[in-house]
């Protein structure tokens, strides 16, 4: 099982439209004052170092204050998770996951700063990847 290769959250992204009735991507958001349209960002940090080991809570909080603070400033959720993905050769695994959510209200403003998240994130500890999920919300 190839690892920091998680790719948390496919189920809550199906979910979403049958539990909540999620707007399509690209579609406004009606929002009912004083709530405004926004868009809900979700990152999943897998923590397993594709060469052994674990993102430790002290390489996570800083890169949490390095990276992902300055380029959200105004606030964000970090939630500790547990991952399982199935990969190409059909093995399952876990790993623990960082779940960080923000909220913006600048699209598509906040993709040049998503982008140079993940792609710090991935260089600094070897990931392939990091698991995106994006919704339009209503917020304020």
């Amino acid at each position: 099982m190839p690892r920091g290769s998680w790719r948390g959250g496919v189920g809550a992204a199906l979910l979403c439209p049958m539990l909540f009735g999620c707007a399509q991507p690209g579609t406004q958001t009606a929002c009912t004052s004083p709530l405004k349209p926004a868009v809900e960002v979700n990152l999943y940090f897998g923590r397993d170092k594709p060469a052994g080991g674990e993102v430790s809570e002290a390489e996570w909080a800083s890169f949490l204050s390095e990276v992902v603070t300055p380029r959200f400033p105004a606030g964000l959720t970090v939630i500790d998770a547990r991952g399982q993905h199935r990969d190409p050769a059909g093995v399952i695994g876990a790993e623990r996951t960082k779940l960080v959510v923000v909220v913006v209200f600048d699209p598509p403003a906040h993709r040049s700063k998503v982008a140079s998240i993940v792609e710090t994130y991935t260089k600094r500890f070897g990931q392939h990847e990091v698991f995106r999920v994006e919704q339009p919300v209503c917020a304020g």
